[in-house]
């Protein structure tokens, strides 16, 4: 309770700044918190065993959340590199109705999958990235390839330039987002990832929504000194169904408020494996990411990542081998780095994107991908811009 006290007091007495709103004045108190102070001292953290007891003012705000425990086989748990979903604890906030936060339900090893997804396949052609507005489709062609024997020997070499999948920011999958009409379209469309579709759906199913759809994702790469700006995911166009986001290496500070900037948010940590469900009331809330974490061990991986995958997998596992090299390329990208899947369902069924003229179409290629690090409008922002990033 000291620390919790602590953490509170130094929340009120950060001056404030003009016109600045309760959650920008907490997004900048975590943005600048000390890890291993009390400055993190109310931060919930759903992974402790205590968690749904509650021992502070914000942990009192957490529930259990009711998972529909038969809706998903033993058998696709597992096909997705999941545990049975009788053995997954999901918890709620009061306040929040329709957010459920699942600590890490992977079966041991198989987060390795979906890192070297996120790093080798999903950030290839026709994805579309943050590189692409200053490199050629050629240059851009395979990230993977281009970085994997810099990042293998980053250790011995330090000073050497950063890689093309260290310069990564964002990729988007399925109907891509427009960055600057903040708006999806049936023309800027790829195939989206059979794999993340199940998993996602196996997710959705066991939170209570049957025949969710992954049509969208957006993938966000972070470096230690990178934020999540204060948003709302409002661009779908079928709000009744649940955004989806799934974390991976270092661990953040999540910042959850309210439908206005006004309301003060509620701070939880996201470890590596933690997926969260936004939903019906909580879908349309203000939520931000002020801080990644770096490990108190210094450069290393979260624990849950030192289980290799297990060499055999199920006949018909969406879940394939990932070699000892490929991880030894994942392994250097993730001790200073974090990456989080969002998926969520654009439509809904049997709706069509409103039509839009010739003019508008045009326009919205013109600006497309015109996303900065340090533009409001980027998802992921870095507090300092180096120059070769």
């Amino acid at each position: 309770m000291g620390k919790m006290a602590a953490a509170v007091g130094s929340v009120a007495t950060l001056a404030a700044e003009p016109r600045e709103d309760a959650f920008r004045k907490l997004f900048r108190f975590y943005r600048q918190s000390r890890p291993g102070t009390a400055d993190l001292g109310a931060v919930i953290d759903f992974s402790a065993a205590h968690a749904a007891r509650g021992t502070g003012p914000s942990a009192r705000k957490v529930v259990r959340s009711q998972l529909s425990v038969s809706s998903v086989s033993d058998h696709d748990a597992h096909r997705a590199g999941l545990q049975p979903v009788s053995k997954w604890q999901a918890y709620g906030l009061q306040g929040y109705p329709g957010f459920i936060f699942i600590p890490n339900p992977f079966l041991p090893g198989y987060q390795w999958h979906w890192v070297k997804q996120c790093l080798k396949l999903y950030s290839q052609k026709p994805n579309v990235c943050n590189l692409d507005k200053h490199m050629t489709q050629e240059e851009t062609q395979d990230l993977w390839e281009q970085s994997k024997e810099f990042l293998r020997y980053k250790e011995a070499n330090k000073r050497r330039p950063r890689s093309l999948l260290e310069k990564l920011r964002w990729v988007t999958l399925g109907y891509h987002y427009n960055w600057d009409s903040k708006k999806y379209s049936a023309d800027h469309y790829t195939p989206f990832p059979s794999d993340l579709a199940f998993l996602s759906e196996q997710v959705a199913t066991a939170c209570g929504f049957q025949g969710f759809r992954a049509e969208a994702g957006i993938l966000n790469y972070y470096r230690l000194d990178s934020t999540l700006g204060i948003h709302v995911d409002r661009s779908e166009l079928d709000h009744s169904k649940p955004l989806l986001s799934f974390s991976f290496g270092q661990s953040a500070i999540f910042l959850l408020g309210g439908l206005k900037r006004d309301e003060a948010p509620t701070a939880m940590f996201m470890h590596s494996g933690d997926i969260m469900v936004m939903s019906g009331f909580s879908r349309l809330l203000n939520h931000a990411v002020p801080r990644v974490l770096p490990s108190p061990q210094g450069e290393s991986l979260p624990c849950c990542l030192e289980t290799p995958l297990p060499a055999i997998l199920p006949r018909d596992s969406v879940v394939e081998p990932c070699s000892e090299e490929d991880w030894q390329v994942c392994t250097s990208y993730l001790k200073t780095a974090r990456v989080n899947m969002t998926v969520r369902q654009v439509l809904a069924t049997d709706q069509d994107f409103p039509w839009e003229s010739m003019e508008e179409k045009k326009r919205d290629i013109t600006i497309e991908g015109f996303c900065h690090l340090d533009d409001k409008n980027c998802q992921v922002k870095r507090v300092k811009l180096n120059p070769d990033s």
